[in-house]
């Protein structure tokens, strides 16, 4: 009988082992999982239409006087209505043909007017096209000189002018261009909306990639710099002997930099395969133009020194990156 209750206790038992084993592994990896990490932020911008729509300049009569004819359509009684009523009596026929002859007329001298004049029309519609471009490296964490240019990008950035924001994104553009040798993964993607819906896409995107941080140790959003003190930045106690124990382990810890830019138009980066794609697409952010720009955002975690990203956490939280 006592054997029998052996035999039948000892699978249960190991049942009750594997279970216990399982579930202090799980336990352990979200408590690793739910570790500090720690982001950078650099952005602003806004969504408002341009403020230059189809705009014409006016242009001045001849002979001085201060005066100026309004371009096509309209424009006074001037030479093309002349033209048919001095001519009624000459054998024009009905009515309607002198309306036809009155228009286009109209039309022709008006064009000559502007064609000779040098006017242009900058047209905008109330609601463009817009593209909001998402680009995403990740890099060994040995490339930490990486961190600190960020840095100093975000504590001396203006994100409060359209020029500010282009040198912004030139400058991390140009950031990560300098560290080929640690590029590891890529990702990139474009969506295009209109002005009014492109702005809920941005912060969409942005939220996705900031809710990722525990928090944002540095920050400079519309001149508005943030930085979290240094202790609060640091690592567990077990880790503060060394704080950069983590970091320079090797090649299990990496550097996640996302670049997000809206502008005008339609704008779009190819699909990222190589290094060679990288280092293009990269090339194409820099050199965006500032006329073209609405927004920008440059995020990167870690930000704290001592901080680190592993390798799991970049499967869980970056699982559209691709090797490059």
């Amino acid at each position: 009988m006592r054997k029998q209750l052996q035999q039948t206790i000892k699978p249960l038992l190991k049942v009750f082992f594997v279970l216990s084993l399982v579930l202090t592994l799980a336990l352990g990896h979200a408590d690793g999982a739910l570790a500090a990490r720690s982001g950078g932020r650099i952005g602003g911008g806004s969504f408002r239409a341009p403020s230059s729509r189809t705009y014409t300049p006016r242009t001045y009569a001849p002979g001085g006087g201060g005066g100026y004819y309004a371009p096509y359509p309209g424009g006074g009684f001037g030479f093309p209505f002349l033209i048919p009523f001095w001519g009624i009596g000459g054998g024009f026929g009905g009515l309607f043909t002198i309306l036809i002859f009155l228009a286009i007329a109209n039309f022709l001298v008006q064009s000559f007017r502007r064609a000779s004049s040098g006017e242009t029309e900058v047209g905008y519609s109330d609601n463009p096209t817009v593209s909001v471009n998402r680009l995403q490296v990740g890099l060994l964490a040995q490339a930490r000189d990486l961190q600190s240019e960020l840095n100093h990008i975000a504590e001396t950035a203006d994100t409060n002018s359209p020029e500010g924001r282009a040198e912004v994104l030139q400058e991390a553009s140009l950031a990560l261009l300098r560290h080929p040798e640690y590029w590891v993964y890529a990702g990139v993607g474009t969506q295009q909306a209109k002005l009014n819906s492109a702005e809920a896409q941005f912060n969409r995107l942005s939220l996705a990639e900031r809710s990722k941080f525990s928090e944002e140790t540095l920050s400079n959003v519309n001149n508005q710099l943030k930085a979290a003190l240094a202790n609060e930045a640091l690592p567990p106690a077990g880790e503060l002997d060394n704080p950069t124990r983590l970091i320079s382990e090797g090649p299990g810890e990496y550097i996640i930099v996302t670049l997000l830019a809206a502008t005008l138009g339609k704008f779009e980066i190819p699909k990222i395969n190589s290094t060679d794609d990288l280092r293009q697409a990269l090339r194409q952010f820099g050199s965006m133009s500032s006329d073209q720009l609405l927004a920008i955002e440059v995020l990167w975690t870690p930000q704290a020194e001592g901080d680190t990203l592993t390798s799991d956490d970049v499967l869980a939280g970056y699982p559209d990156l691709r090797l490059v």
